[in-house]
């Protein structure tokens, strides 16, 4: 379905206590889960991921992510095309 919109899309698997700290990109993104629970920080805002769900990451927003849970994150990385 992304992909469909758009997006060229990878798939990622994070164990649990990944974290990436305040961090920004320079294209826009979708990160969405499969599997496992991710907390995304973004605008002040904290937001936790499950089977699912996803987030719109515009370029440039300064955001962290984490593994919460015991379970690792099964992860769609979807950066916009073009």
């Amino acid at each position: 379905y992304l992909e469909s919109l758009g997006f060229t899309v990878h798939c990622y698997t994070y164990p649990e206590g990944t974290y990436f700290g305040p961090h920004t990109h320079d294209v826009d993104k979708i990160d969405a889960v499969l599997e496992g629970e991710f907390l995304i920080t973004m605008a002040g805002q904290k937001i936790v991921l499950r089977a699912g769900d996803y987030v719109d990451v515009p370029r440039g927003t300064v955001h962290t992510a984490e593994v919460v849970g015991l379970k690792p994150v099964v992860s769609l990385d979807a950066i916009k095309r073009g």
